[in-house]
């Protein structure tokens, strides 16, 4: 099958051979290095299989996408239940999960007409069923700010799958997963650029990721506004960024765009709630 995938392959006698592959997916560039003892068209299996994967998950949770199963449910699950796939349910059922533990900071319903903070209970699970109903009209699921987190879990199993130990996956340099080591050294360095106004537990801006996830939420420029306080229903205000270092990609997107929408009593709250979880934490503009 034909996939729009450009890559790179360089073979190594010394050690293990690598492939660069990137394309376009969930509305942004994914660049994949794998480096393992396969020859180019094994690699490239492995990419083909990331690909397939992302487009999936987009035909089912793709907000923007009026194809999409998400988009169905959110056109028909005020008229009555509709029964989801496994998936679906998964990622619905999580995002309610940590609606509560990140003190409604983040919420998928925040795109909703008319929304409010009490906007989200009309949404009802019903696991007998795997199915879902809204409880007013007008209710909606953004899955955006989670569904790059998610995909990287997915990608994560299927480089286990192929027995990829050394990679690195980025969603448009803002979800990124790491596996192993780079061919030239130990783990993958990422560079956060040069930002003076920051406050974060590791104050040089790059850090050595090996076998977790590092996600982030914010506001880049005023152009690229997205993130919606649940607090006042408002765009998040300021050229501002929350990185957080997380095993779990789809925890780690959950927690970047919570803390990233919370006020600042909120945001110490979960921070020290999170602690657990948060291998490292940069607060980018603060």
């Amino acid at each position: 099958m034909h996939t729009p995938i450009q890559h790179l392959y360089k073979p190594a006698q010394d050690s293990e051979d690598l492939l660069y592959a990137w394309f376009s997916s969930m509305h942004t560039r994914v660049d994949c290095i794998l480096c393992a003892g396969k020859s180019e068209a094994e690699l490239m299996l492995v990419a083909n299989h990331i690909y397939d994967a992302l487009c999936l998950l987009e035909k089912t949770a793709n907000f923007y996408d009026p194809t999409s199963e998400l988009a169905h449910v959110n056109r028909t699950a005020a008229q009555g239940p509709v029964v989801l796939s496994r998936e679906l349910y998964t990622m619905i059922d999580m995002c309610l999960e940590y609606h509560k533990k990140t003190l409604g900071c983040f919420d998928v319903t925040i795109h909703s007409e008319n929304y409010n903070k009490e906007t989200i209970h009309a949404v009802q699970l019903s696991p007998a069923g795997q199915s879902i109903f809204f409880q007013q009209a007008g209710v909606s699921i953004n899955l955006s700010g989670f569904l790059k987190g998610y995909a990287l879990e997915s990608i994560k199993e299927i480089l286990k799958t192929h027995g990829i130990e050394n990679a690195l996956i980025s969603m448009g340099n803002s979800s990124v997963l790491a596996l192993g080591n780079h061919p030239a050294g130990s783990g993958w360095k990422i560079n956060f650029g040069n930002h003076p106004n920051t406050t974060t537990d590791n104050k040089n801006l790059s850090i050595l990721l090996q076998n977790n996830c590092l996600t982030t939420s914010g506001n880049d420029s005023d152009e690229r506004k997205h993130i919606v306080s649940p607090q006042s229903g408002q765009l998040v205000e300021g050229n501002k960024q929350i990185a957080v270092v997380t095993e779990n990609g789809a925890i780690g997107e959950i927690l970047s765009t919570g803390l990233f929408a919370a006020n600042p009593e909120q945001r110490e709250v979960l921070i020290t709630t999170f602690r657990p979880l948060l291998l490292d934490l940069f607060l980018i503009g603060y």
